[in-house]
């Protein structure tokens, strides 16, 4: 269950006062209340041995979903695994401390995951670290599958340095030495290594560069050579790539949006994969910096605009949703999968994304409209215009009561499509938004736990994006990188 605290928190005004009557607000609210406590109660069901819909998953494993067939889900993406455990770490961090043994499985879990061999590869020369899933025992999974996929040992890595981070803070540096240094070293290693080189997209269907894979890998490699250092170790792939690897970033740009995917599919190339990325890259303490494309930057705000625009007209769903109202929102428009529907999980990120830029508004105690995200602003509120708006200013007071609105509309659709007793499958139907695919999708449920967070204002920790520095000129580079089986993790 949720503490009093996180729930509280859940429940707060938000970053601003309510932007909807009074009664929508109340009602959102109630929903985001009970929706969340449940959310997280699905998750840990969703985990192995304890998880009570995963009979038979090994301690510490993520299940994507109960689901056994019609799709059948029943495994362990290391991928999704890193996202819904990087929440619980947040989580944690933010006062839920009964989450830490499943943390600890996690990672005792991940260790042991890293040696095993599989069709991308083994841990000698780091390939295996690509594998995106294994069956629910932990072992390999043999059959044909879009690999390899190189977002996860970044996600992992991620996840990882989150609670070692705390376990230096709060004085045992030596476990963050011996129970988790030695999975992220291979993770850092291997994103060093094979960064740019191509794979399969977060969504297993495009072989090419991924704009939501390089994001993973930059930030991982940036908080990775922080955590080297806080522990008296070095990670010189992460100083020498991280540049390169944000250079390389800035050319999925094409001017108004983000081309998510360096590869001949035949696409827009505006996808979720995007909005996703950009709260991978999600820094608190950083600012509307384009180059990290933070939720609250020019790029990310137009981005979102043409991402979201490409739904409306697509989904019978979104027949009286007009620009600059929420939309249901999928993967992409071209999506054909299962019926190529509506997805919880990016109609939540549609709204954490907004959530997102309001909280930096708020540090910056200031907002500014460029030409590049006007558009996005004049869709909220018709008198918008280019310019800066300090925070004790009528204009920043009525944008951001209208970003609020916005971001609000998103989970309000969420509330809309979520079934009697609140339980998140994969998707919604595009003409009725009936649940979908896969039910008690973790993702889902994980996504949806993070919205309402960044809605009350609960952030997670800096990652150093203020730090980051794109290279002056892009090159192919690689470094090599050394592999080791981490030895037994013991708490």
């Amino acid at each position: 269950m949720l503490t009093f605290k996180l729930l509280t928190a859940l429940l707060a005004p938000g970053v601003l006062s309510a932007a909807l009557h009074p009664r929508q607000e109340a009602d959102l609210d109630a929903f985001i209340k009970s929706e969340s406590t449940l959310a997280l109660k699905s998750i840990l069901n969703n985990i192995g041995s304890d998880g009570s819909a995963v009979s038979g998953a090994g301690a510490g494993i993520v299940i994507a979903s109960p689901s056994k067939s019609d799709p059948d889900y029943f495994y362990t993406w290391t991928r999704d695994a890193a996202l819904t455990l990087k929440v619980l770490v947040d989580d944690f961090l933010a006062g839920e401390t009964s989450l830490e043994s499943t943390i600890q499985d996690y990672i005792t879990a991940q260790a042991k995951l890293q040696a095993v061999s599989n069709p991308s590869g083994d841990l000698s020369d780091g390939e295996g670290l690509a594998e995106p899933k294994y069956q629910a025992d932990a072992t390999a999974f043999t059959e044909e599958w879009g690999r390899p996929q190189r977002d996860g040992p970044g996600l992992r890595a991620t996840a990882m340095i989150g609670y070692g981070n705390q376990l230096i803070a709060d004085k045992n540096e030596d476990l963050a030495k011996s129970n988790i240094w030695p999975s992220v070293k291979n993770d850092l290693n291997y994103v060093a290594q094979y960064w740019n080189q191509t794979g399969f997209d977060l969504w297993e269907e495009v072989e090419g560069s991924s704009f939501f894979t390089i994001a993973a890998q930059h930030r991982a490699l940036v908080e990775g050579s922080a955590f080297a250092k806080a522990l008296g170790e070095t990670c010189e792939g992460c100083d020498s790539q991280a540049p390169q690897i944000l250079c390389y970033l800035q050319t999925f740009w094409n001017g108004k949006s983000i081309v998510s995917n360096v590869a001949n599919n035949g696409r827009t190339g505006l996808d979720a994969n995007s909005v996703l990325a950009s709260l991978v890259l999600f820094d608190p303490k950083a600012e509307c910096d384009d180059a990290t494309f933070q939720p609250c930057s020019a790029r990310a705000l137009s981005n979102h605009k043409e991402y979201v625009d490409s739904f409306r007209s697509i989904y019978g769903v979104n027949s009286d949703k007009k620009a600059g109202a929420a939309a249901a929102v999928g993967r992409y428009a071209e999506d054909t999968y299962m019926g190529g529907n509506p997805w919880y999980l990016t109609t939540s990120a549609a709204a954490e994304q907004l959530y997102d830029a309001l909280y930096q508004w708020k540090q910056q105690k200031s907002l500014s409209i460029t030409e590049l995200s006007l558009p996005f602003f004049k869709d909220l509120e018709s008198s918008a215009a280019v310019g800066d708006y300090a925070s004790d200013s009528d204009t920043y007071t009525t944008l951001t009561a209208a970003v609020k609105k916005y971001a609000d509309g998103f989970m309000s659709i969420v509330q809309k499509y979520a079934p009697e007793g609140g339980a998140l499958a994969e998707q919604f139907t595009r003409d009725d938004g009936a649940p979908a695919s896969a039910k008690d999708l973790t993702w889902s449920y994980a996504a949806f736990l993070t919205a309402a967070e960044r809605r009350a204002g609960t952030v997670p920790p800096t990652w150093g994006a203020s730090g980051s520095k794109v290279a002056e000129t892009c090159e192919g580079s690689s470094a090599k990188g050394s592999y080791e089986a981490p030895g037994a993790v013991s708490w």
